[in-house]
């Protein structure tokens, strides 16, 4: 095969080696993509148990708290104090108070952790979009890069062409 010849078969080869590698690119970065969309499902997900789960937790620890300021207004009453007046009053809004905060700060934990699963979620969608614009990039690249090589190869081929006529031309070659 003349060596002109063996240069385009290396150009279309080397072009066809960086298409193939900017179509790569591209797949990867939609898989990357896919892949960050099911982990901000997962995480919205998680997002919407938490809030479950901590509506679920603020109902049993009201319950609970009814539960105990009853048992404090009948042990008061048991020990003849006036429950409505005086320190008995104020011992079981002391307690009603800390009940309170106690369910406040239950929705409190549990709406910044449903928080932090979304804020999650989001960013996995970032990094989703960002992974495929990167692998759009690669394609850009890849078919650039072989633009590039098939006419770098066919002005080279084109050079080697020409010299080699010239060269017997001239009887040199």
């Amino acid at each position: 095969m003349a060596p002109a010849a063996l240069m385009l078969v290396g150009t279309g080869l080397a072009a066809g080696g960086q298409i193939y590698s900017g179509m790569a690119a591209s797949a990867e970065g939609k898989s990357a993509e896919n892949l960050a969309e099911y982990n901000a499902a997962l995480q919205e997900r998680e997002a919407k148990q938490i809030e479950a789960r901590t509506a679920l937790q603020q109902r049993r620890q009201a319950e609970e708290s009814e539960r105990r300021m009853g048992t404090l207004r009948a042990g008061l009453g048991a020990g003849g104090a006036v429950t409505t007046a005086g320190s008995p009053l104020m011992i079981q809004a002391k307690q009603a108070s800390e009940f309170e905060l106690e369910n406040l700060l239950i929705g409190y934990t549990g709406r910044e952790e449903a928080t932090a699963a979304r804020s999650g979620a989001a960013l996995s969608r970032m990094e989703g979009r960002i992974a495929r614009q990167r692998g759009k990039a690669g394609k850009m690249a890849g078919y650039t890069g072989a633009g590039s090589t098939l006419l770098t190869g066919f002005g080279a081929a084109g050079t080697y062409n020409k010299d080699t006529y010239l060269a017997k031309k001239h009887g040199i070659y």
